[in-house]
């Protein structure tokens, strides 16, 4: 079977799930329990928000077309409002009250570790929807993740830092989960890759203004590019701030700039910033016959047509972490949550938003380096950057 027929097939399993019947006969059989994180409102609601969002759409479309091994989904969905404290209660909830099949998220890298030992200990299936290496480094057995490791994006910002000449870096991030582990990957893989970081400052995950930290950047000497590793509306702040005062370096973003709200939030200070991403957000210039372009395109087109929003890599998260999940229990044939488990691991060459997606004992994302693109913003949009 060739890798796009394969895509093909994937989405039509996932949207449509498997039937075995002419009704599934999923009115007889018990629901399958999913318990979801997300951090739909507060500082992380541009994560949150956009999941919530397509984990209902998607199971209304599941369940539409019978559900999965003829039984329907039911979501059991909790605000964190991305707040660690929240994550634990609601997923002591989710395991002990619901007695959920799984739980997906949080949204957060901060909250995922908040919960990664107890879904461990309980040995409740996660499927988190943050980013940070950490999460399955070393490997849980119960805990897998959907976006790309921190360490792949390293790679791909460093690779192009060599392209353009760039030797002498400034590192920021926030003082969260996810900028904590981002800082730590870009300190440590920089001198391999032939990079100083001149200067590491960590800032408030709260912060309104970078300026302050700026100013020390922009005042040390030889600093060539600056690397701001966070999820928070920083993101953007920074975009605004570095403009201001006219510092003129090149400015990579993590992965977690994938959402086109912080290019709206920055405006045209967000022209020419580069970061890794999955190909969600640039599926219109992907060739037909990409393993990836039909799927992407049907979930994207399903979600802008019916949020009347655009699109983002964060909701994706979501959508790959339900579709983890189903292609678990179809492949296991079962609802047994260590028979799912145990199936995730050997799901092999499967097409998703963030990339294709092939587990194992020693991998829980499933992702390599190639389910990134670099990406740059022009004229107020996404693109793939080109050398």
């Amino acid at each position: 079977m060739n890798r796009t027929l394969s895509a093909v097939l994937v989405l039509t399993v996932v949207a449509g799930a498997v039937c075995f019947s002419p009704v599934c006969a999923a009115a007889d059989k018990e629901p399958i329990k999913i318990g979801a994180l997300f951090a739909i409102t507060g500082p992380a609601s541009f994560l949150g928000a956009p999941e919530d969002k397509t984990i209902r759409m998607m199971a209304d479309e599941i369940n539409a077309k019978g559900g999965v091994l003829g039984h329907k989904i039911e979501m059991v969905i909790k605000d964190t409002a991305g707040s660690p404290e929240k994550a634990v209660s609601f997923a002591k909830q989710l395991i002990e009250e619901e007695k959920v099949l799984a739980i997906i998220g949080p949204s957060t890298s901060g909250e995922t570790m908040q919960i990664k030992g107890l879904c461990e200990e309980n040995q409740m299936l996660l499927i988190s929807c943050a980013a940070a290496e950490v999460i399955v480094n070393p490997v849980a057995k119960y805990v897998f993740k959907t976006p790309q490791k921190d360490s792949q994006a390293v790679t791909w910002i460093f690779n192009t830092m060599k392209d353009m000449g760039i030797k002498k870096i400034a590192v920021l991030s926030s003082m969260d989960g996810f900028g904590d582990a981002g800082k730590k990957q870009v300190l440590e893989m920089a001198p391999a890759a032939g990079i100083e970081v001149a200067i590491a400052e960590a800032y408030d995950s709260k912060a309104t203004d970078l300026g302050d930290v700026l100013t020390k950047v922009k005042a040390t000497p030889g600093v060539q590019a600056v690397v701001n590793w966070t999820i928070t509306p920083a993101q953007s702040i920074i975009c605004k701030n570095m403009k201001q005062m006219g510092f003129n370096v090149p400015l990579f973003q993590s992965h977690g700039f994938g959402n086109p709200k912080y290019v709206e939030q920055a405006g045209v200070a967000a022209e020419g910033v580069l970061f890794p991403a999955g190909r969600l957000l640039v599926v219109d210039e992907l060739p037909d016959n990409h393993p990836q372009k039909q799927l992407l395109a049907a979930y994207k087109k399903a979600y802008e047509t019916k949020y009347k929003e655009p699109v983002s890599t964060f909701g994706g998260h979501a959508y790959d972490a339900l579709l983890v999940v189903c292609e678990g229990i179809k492949k296991a044939n079962s609802t047994d949550r260590a028979k799912v488990r145990d199936a995730i691991e050997t799901i092999k060459n499967l097409p998703g938003t963030a990339g294709i997606f092939n587990f194992s004992a020693t991998d829980h994302t499933g992702l390599d380096l190639t389910a990134f693109e670099m990406l740059t913003v022009k004229d107020g949009k996404f693109t793939i950057y080109k050398k």
